[in-house]
């Protein structure tokens, strides 16, 4: 039996459909990495070159590197990058682990109330920072947190989000490996350590990778709670350039590109646990 050809209209309407796709996915990569590229360029560009006469140019006439080298040079950006990477690595730790302990009676265990609890966490996620730092700052001044690295953890350490998100996580694992751990006699605490974490690894990868970059580009935080400069972070060691450099935006660009190194290497180092996590979703689907 021969396989008839499809007919020139259907042929030429799948094409249109195509073409219209790649337009739209064009237009989406131009919005995302027009900023990123921009921001790039004004990193590179010398004296005079940011605001010409003649208007901007997106490419800079002789790129360099001198606006890295003065930035670097100028300000402790080292200390700024271990004050960030430490509270960083703290703050996805905690959250973590705190997150995937609270996240699994939620998911998995029967008690009174479990409903309310959860409808609780979600009323929570409505609440913005802004109504919640006084409150916050309170407590972290009356337990001696103020220009500390704990002070600056404790309110990523245990998110209302990651609750969530590995309930949902933890909710997609068959029933029937818990049980068969539970007539093992394996205890609780071992299941989740053992069983449960190792099967939602793409979603602890994702759920890390969201609470790195909230950590690392936080500002708010780190400004209300810190006054010496030994202890501040990258966000506020690169608004500390705007200080120092008058409104220089090549210096203001370069120490953003700086910051954004970080973010990056995690982003592609966990980029694997995207794709299983995403392959994981179409098997099931």
């Amino acid at each position: 039996m021969t396989m008839r050809p499809a007919p020139r209209s259907l042929t030429w309407r799948r094409r249109r459909d195509a073409a219209w796709r790649l337009l739209a996915l064009c237009c989406a990569c131009a919005l995302t990495l027009g900023p990123f590229l921009w921001l790039l360029s004004t990193s590179l560009k010398g004296t005079g070159e940011v605001l010409q006469g003649t208007g901007m140019t997106l490419w800079p006439q002789e790129p360099t590197l001198a606006n890295y080298r003065q930035v670097w040079d100028s300000q402790p950006m080292l200390r700024y990058f271990i004050n960030s990477l430490t509270v960083a690595v703290l703050a996805v730790g905690c959250n973590l682990v705190l997150c995937s302990l609270a996240a699994y009676p939620l998911a998995r265990m029967k008690f009174p109330g479990r409903s309310w609890v959860f409808v609780g966490l979600l009323a929570t996620m409505m609440m913005p920072f802004q109504l919640l730092m006084i409150p916050l700052y309170d407590l972290a001044i009356s337990l001696g947190l103020h220009n500390s690295t704990l002070g600056l953890v404790l309110p990523h350490a245990c998110t209302a989000f990651g609750i969530f998100y590995l309930r949902q996580a933890f909710l997609a694992v068959p029933a029937a490996l818990e049980e068969v751990a539970l007539m093992e006699g394996v205890g609780r605490l071992r299941l989740w350590w053992h069983v449960l974490l190792p099967l939602v690894r793409p979603s602890l990868a994702t759920l890390g990778v969201f609470s790195f970059v909230a950590v690392w580009g936080d500002f708010l935080w780190p400004l209300i709670l810190l006054d010496d400069p030994r202890h501040y972070t990258l966000p506020l060691g690169v608004n500390r350039l705007v200080n120092a450099f008058s409104l220089d935006w090549r210096w203001v660009a370069a120490g953003a590109m700086m910051s954004l190194v970080p973010i990056l290497v995690v982003y592609a180092f966990s980029q694997r646990f995207f794709i299983e996590g995403a392959l994981k979703g179409a098997l099931k689907a």
